[in-house]
């Protein structure tokens, strides 16, 4: 019996080392980026933050958060920075690591119920938790890491059958940021698998107007069933809530800021989206409304892009809110490299069903991080030697397109969904 004991023992044990070893790590990295701002010239905090924390201090006045300029987030989340004010400044930082740990942890129990053993959970998780990209962006005070726990938690209560807490999340998430709309497909069409209610035809349900209705009502029976009304009407009508509640309080700017403006925005700097170019031509020499036209022509391939991807892998989750994530970030009009974050929590629970060798795997990592670098060096010359860089800029952006798609096709052609343990089978029980 006490042998028996042992393994798991030892099991919980590596796992509460790994998650004390990632949030000590970044209380360090915290500690660090204080004495950095207090010392050196070039600060370690985000600019970000300070928006999040001059939105709060408004909030704290009774003002809008909208009176900082540029703040373009939920007043939830200002709200949620108050603390900042009340009681240190790096609350949102410590919140921000907790949530980024959270977020391995979340990980690893996504994994256990995909089928993997509690060792290999345990390491695939460490591919996030001892990550210096997560660690350092939640560090310095950005929020990213409460929309990755958000999601993997709206995937994990999926995944259990909670689908009034999963819709409740999802909700949360669709309301904080709007990318987590693109997975909204892949859950309806997962949820519309499900068997629909059916039911027989009453005899006062035979003509006219009735019978039209009946067969209106069949048919909305055969495409929706319970799960993904309850679902749709959970998550959408937090959405909706909380839109009527800030709108009542802050009127148009909380529209605009929170939601038209990322709809519309049109950002001319230098950044990986491969229409950054045009769009900054465009805005050079006027056209202001052939700008406009692109900018929303550019939306087009992207959610051509996600209807395709979601058809088609809807019926795997974990792979298709990935794969739906990649697109977005990788076609967007702006693309930047906290963006990545928003897929990279996700792959681990894609990578250990990737049959690809350890070289190819490593293979088309040092591309991804070479693509990367090519549009670093002329955005640097750019950026800090004032060298007319931009056509390079473009080209390398191109380029970094053309290798995120060959990874994301890389990793569609080797995926093999593995087989649900028994284990993953009584957990979904519990």
């Amino acid at each position: 019996m006490a042998l028996s004991m042992q393994k798991p023992l030892a099991l919980l044990m590596r796992t509460h080392v790994l998650l004390s070893f990632a949030f000590v790590m970044r209380l360090l990295l915290v500690g660090v980026g204080v004495y950095q701002d207090r010392t050196m010239v070039v600060k370690y905090t985000d600019i970000d933050y300070h928006v999040f924390t001059d939105a709060a201090r408004y909030v704290t006045q009774g003002e809008s958060p909208y009176n900082r300029s540029t703040y373009r987030y939920t007043p939830f989340l200002a709200w949620m920075l108050t603390p900042n004010i009340y009681l240190t400044f790096v609350f949102g930082k410590l919140l921000f690591v907790a949530c980024d740990v959270l977020t391995g942890l979340l990980i690893q129990r996504l994994l256990l119920l995909r089928g993997l053993p509690e060792s290999s959970a345990c390491l695939y998780s460490a591919l996030w938790l001892l990550n210096p990209l997560p660690a350092g962006v939640s560090s310095r005070g950005n929020a990213e890491s409460l929309l990755s726990a958000l999601v993997l938690a709206t995937l994990l209560c999926l995944e259990r059958g909670r689908l009034r807490a999963g819709a409740l999340l999802y909700g949360l998430a669709v309301h904080m940021k709007i990318y987590p709309v693109a997975y909204a497909l892949p859950i309806a069409l997962s949820l519309q698998t499900r068997e629909p209610a059916t039911g027989t035809v009453s005899g006062g349900a035979q003509g006219g107007a009735l019978s039209w209705g009946w067969r209106l009502w069949r048919f909305v029976c055969r495409v929706l069933n319970r799960d993904l009304l309850m679902f749709a009407l959970i998550s959408g009508g937090l959405v909706c809530a909380l839109t009527l509640l800030f709108y009542h309080m802050y009127g148009w700017a909380f529209l605009h800021e929170t939601y038209l403006y990322h709809l519309t925005r049109r950002d001319i700097r230098h950044n990986f989206s491969p229409y950054f170019y045009m769009l900054y031509l465009t805005a050079e020499s006027g056209g202001g409304g052939w700008s406009r036209v692109l900018g929303l022509a550019a939306f087009l391939p992207q959610a051509s892009l996600l209807l395709l991807s979601s058809l088609a892998f809807h019926k795997d989750l974990a792979l298709c809110c990935f794969l739906n994530t990649a697109i977005f970030v990788t076609f967007n009009k702006v693309c930047t490299s906290q963006y990545f974050l928003w897929y990279l929590c996700l792959l681990p629970l894609v990578i250990p069903h990737l049959s690809l060798s350890l070289k190819k795997g490593l293979g088309l990592l040092a591309l991804w991080f070479a693509g990367q670098g090519l549009w670093l060096a002329p955005a640097y010359c750019l950026e800090f030697e004032g060298q007319d860089t931009f056509v390079l800029i473009w080209l390398a952006g191109l380029l970094f397109l053309m290798i995120n798609t060959y990874i994301m096709v890389s990793i569609i052609s080797h995926y093999k969904p593995g087989l649900h343990s028994r284990e993953h089978q009584r957990l979904k029980a519990d």
